[in-house]
């Protein structure tokens, strides 16, 4: 099969219905392989088998579909691609991706979709990458465990009385160990199952030159394009003795069956948070470690401070402005000598294990970059713009490897423009300005956008609205006030430019505020619009009324 890709300018088109019409119409036509047709910008992709149509049989067809017409064909192509099994060398590819978590996935997903012959080669962890494996999937159903256990034994209501929880700690991780497994093969190994263009691959690569790269120091395997999605880890620091005293990371945490004595923590961003909470519901003794004045440093203080009391209130130990200077074994316990804020030494015995969490570092070190001269940052991170290109013009790289947010959510997106902007005449950029996010702690803290620091140093005029949840109907009904939802809008325009939440289930919220910021929204429209009486929602009306006006003096369904 030969496969061949034009883009045509479509007139006619008003709304998505229209470019759904032509895709479905298109899709079950003999010969097309692919449709991708957008009404905003009036172009449509089609993918086609040369053996069995022309450019103008796609015309015609497209022109045969209700009242739309093709008014510019054109010509250039933006791949010419076959089967890896029709070219001269069994090591030549279309494109490489390097890596096997969401933004690779995205990328052979994408490229399947165009006909491209793709090779995914991926070592350390296992297909599907940080998320599925040892991130979001099994932290977030720790956590949904934990807080069932939570709140077994803890009510905001003086009439229920919880009796308790019987915890079977080995269980709860072999049923996370089951999820992951099977979100692992469904989502993942399932999904690429019957790609007839994909080549998957077991083996650390190294780069020979742009083209080229060398697997397990054996096989050599050439790409037109390709692009490098190896993902970040755990940064281990340099601290003497921590490499012999057995630490562990959440790769190596979430598969231990047996309940651990206690946990010290090193680090208190939102992975170490994250952990701190879970375990300690589950029933282990928790402390934090954090070189910085707070948990969640890169948060303002507000959130901080309504977080950090809740940790304390469960029994989190909490110890800020310590640095860990050095480890070592006395038995089975770990002792850990740390400078303390005033200056002075102390020592610190964990009976348990030490969990390191001190943020993440790329998988960039053996890559051997060296050979192609890649841009990196001091971090080292790959340097991209906003279309995922690197200073090499046939190199991409989307994910936790860059310089980008690094989120699962991200990734997927930047994996698929890789490969649109590697083969395609049309280039698309990756937008963060309205990106939302989420800290799974109990309350959740979620944002979009600027906070006022942000909108400070960037110079923009603003103002902010923060509203405690105490003035919000369904938290008092609820019982449970933890928290604010603050806004942040431009005082010339009126638009929202950004938003924080710290609430229960407060990362819910989020998105309806980032496509606030994305479409340019006010606060006089968030105001005037409808939410529902006694949802958490309506505290984001509250928040915009409270610009002008004094909430404590609005009545129930403020307006």
């Amino acid at each position: 099969m030969s496969n061949k890709t034009i883009n045509l300018n479509i007139n006619g088109m008003t709304c998505s219905g229209c470019s759904s019409h032509i895709e479905k119409d298109l899709n079950v036509k003999d010969g097309i392989v692919n449709s991708t047709v957008n009404h905003e910008t009036g172009k449509g992709k089609f993918v086609y088998d040369t053996n069995k149509l022309s450019n103008q049989d796609v015309i015609n067809a497209v022109n045969n579909v209700g009242n739309y017409s093709v008014i510019e064909d054109i010509e250039k192509e933006d791949c010419c691609v076959t089967n890896a099994k029709d070219y001269d060398g069994k090591n030549k590819f279309d494109l490489i991706v390097i890596g096997g978590g969401s933004a690779a996935f995205s990328a052979a997903i994408k490229a399947e979709s165009i006909g491209l012959t793709t090779l995914m080669v991926n070592d350390g962890l296992d297909f599907g990458g940080t998320c599925v494996n040892v991130g979001c999937v099994p932290s977030k159903n720790l956590i949904r465990a934990a807080e069932t256990a939570y709140h077994a034994t803890h009510s905001n209501f003086k009439g229920i009385k919880p009796k308790g929880v019987e915890i079977d700690f080995t269980q709860i991780i072999k049923d996370k160990k089951a999820i992951v497994a099977t979100l692992q093969q469904h989502k993942y190994m399932d999904v690429v199952s019957d790609f007839k263009n994909l080549t998957m691959l077991k083996g650390w690569a190294e780069f020979v030159d742009n083209k080229t790269i060398l697997v397990d120091g054996k096989d050599t395997y050439t790409a037109t394009n390709i692009i490098i999605a190896t993902g970040a880890t755990t940064n281990i620091p340099n601290i003497e003795g921590l490499n012999k005293v057995g630490y562990l990371t959440n790769v190596s945490l979430f598969d231990l069956e047996e309940k651990p004595k206690s946990l010290t923590i090193m680090g208190a961003g939102y992975i170490g948070l994250e952990i701190a909470m879970a375990y300690n519901r589950l029933g282990v003794k928790v402390r934090i470690i954090e070189f910085t004045d707070r948990p969640l440093r890169s948060q303002t203080n507000d959130i901080t401070d309504v977080l950090e009391a809740q940790m304390i209130s469960e029994g989190i130990e909490i110890l800020p402005n310590f640095r860990a200077i050095k480890f070592e074994k006395d038995g089975d316990n770990t002792i850990i000598h740390c400078k303390c804020p005033d200056g002075s030494t102390t020592q610190i015995i964990e009976e348990g294990h030490i969990i390191v969490a001190t943020g993440t570092k790329p998988n960039t070190s053996k890559l051997s970059l060296e050979n192609i001269d890649l841009n990196l940052t001091e971090k080292g991170h790959i340097l991209v713009n906003e279309k995922m290109e690197t200073n090499i013009s046939n190199i991409y790289a989307a994910g936790d490897v860059t310089n980008t947010p690094p989120f699962v959510y991200t990734a997927a997106k930047e994996g698929s423009t890789a490969v649109n902007n590697a083969f395609s005449l049309s280039k698309n950029s990756v937008d963060y300005t309205s990106l939302p996010w989420v800290v799974f702690t109990d309350p959740q803290i979620a944002g979009a956008g600027m906070d006022e620091v942000e909108a400070e140093k960037s110079g923009i005029p603003f103002e902010v609205s923060k509203l405690d949840l105490i003035h919000v109907p369904r938290a008092l009904a609820a019982q449970d006030t933890r928290g604010f939802i603050k806004l942040i809008r431009n005082t010339e325009t009126d638009k929202l430019i950004g938003a924080r939440v710290i609430a229960p289930e407060g990362g819910e919220l989020i998105q309806q505020l980032s496509m606030a910021i994305k479409f340019g929204i006010t606060v006089k429209d968030l105001a005037e619009s409808f939410y529902p009486y006694l949802t958490l929602g309506e505290g984001i009306k509250l928040a915009a009324i409270t610009f002008g006006k004094d909430v404590s003096k609005l009545s129930c369904c403020a307006s």
